[in-house]
């Protein structure tokens, strides 16, 4: 069941998001681990499509925040009020207050905002006034950026990149893609047809596909596989800070995903390898001098599985 809705969720955000299948598996990989999401990319490129769509794909809870220089933090988690006809004070949830949020552009707004988001992405909660306020699960963050060298933007805090479980970036189309978009753009509105996409699940459904996801077997030597993959990020010359254990949590989390989207029981190194990059690259904080030579953290990844044996691979491990 988990691997035919991952893939009729897929065949859905693809009727509007053309030519971007890995990407929005990526997504979805993300949302059955009931992680979060961040999507950089320069303007045009689909960032909130790509986020409408997978909201607009299900049927659960979903509100938008516009992240802008004057946002308060109070206009993101919700803000106490007095009722003067009842004596009493009343929270007021802000727009957290969904299973999906999308935070569109998130790092325009200031250091101070974008820390609003750190309790409630790593806890599910928010705390006001000395009081906790759980979040409706499942519960998903997905927020777009622009490139950090583009105006008026402000680079991400490295506690709220971490809290993100994977980095994805869409790029520019294909030529067969791109006459796609523009052959399918409805006439009228000048938009993809994103309010007709039909639902294909329900936030129930996917809380019960979270919990099947959990079970995915997981052998001892992928366990030590993964952390070595993770710890040798931590050890090469170019890397000033490497991924922390939260790291390996969300890599081993969507590994199972990956693997049960795929209708298997159990895990493979090929799926810590697939997803080692998106899971883990945005972690690193590289030395300037890497940095100016050029290299990422995807090179970095990409280094580091290079040099961890992989483990040999049966069925199921």
């Amino acid at each position: 069941m988990l691997a035919q809705c991952f893939h009729a969720l897929g065949d859905n955000v693809e009727r509007v998001v053309k030519g971007k299948r890995g990407t929005v598996e990526l997504a979805l990989v993300c949302l059955f681990s009931e992680g979060h999401l961040l999507i950089e990319d320069v303007p045009g490129t689909g960032k909130t499509t790509l986020a409408r769509c997978l909201a607009a794909s299900l049927e659960a809870s979903w509100h938008r925040v516009q992240f802008t220089p004057d946002l308060l933090p109070s206009d993101i988690t919700g803000v106490t009020i007095y009722r003067q006809n009842t004596g009493a004070f009343e929270f007021l949830p802000g727009p957290v207050f969904a299973n999906i949020v999308l935070g569109d552009e998130v790092n325009r707004a200031s250091p101070k905002t974008q820390s609003a988001m750190l309790e409630v992405m790593e806890e599910r909660q928010v705390t006001a006034d000395g009081r906790t306020h759980p979040v409706p699960r499942p519960f998903m963050v997905i927020a777009t950026q622009n490139s950090v060298d583009m105006g008026g933007t402000y680079p991400l805090p490295e506690a709220q990149l971490d809290r993100f479980l994977m980095q994805v970036t869409l790029g520019y189309p294909d030529h067969a893609s791109e006459v796609a978009v523009l052959s399918g753009t409805d006439s009228q509105s000048g938009q993809p047809g994103i309010e007709q996409l039909p639902t294909i699940a329900t936030g129930t459904h996917i809380a019960e596909f979270i919990q099947v996801a959990r079970q995915i077997q997981v052998a001892p030597q992928l366990y030590d596989y993964l952390v070595r993959v993770v710890a040798a990020t931590r050890e090469l010359p170019e890397v000033r800070l490497g991924a922390s254990p939260r790291g390996s949590v969300a890599l081993l989390r969507a590994v199972r995903v990956r693997a049960a989207s795929q209708g298997r029981t159990y895990a493979l190194p090929e799926d810590v390898k697939a997803l080692a990059g998106p899971v883990l690259a945005h972690r690193l904080i590289l030395t300037p001098e890497a940095e100016l030579s050029g290299r990422g953290g995807a090179d970095v990844i990409a280094e580091a599985l290079a040099t961890v044996p992989v483990p040999q691979a049966g069925a199921p491990l």
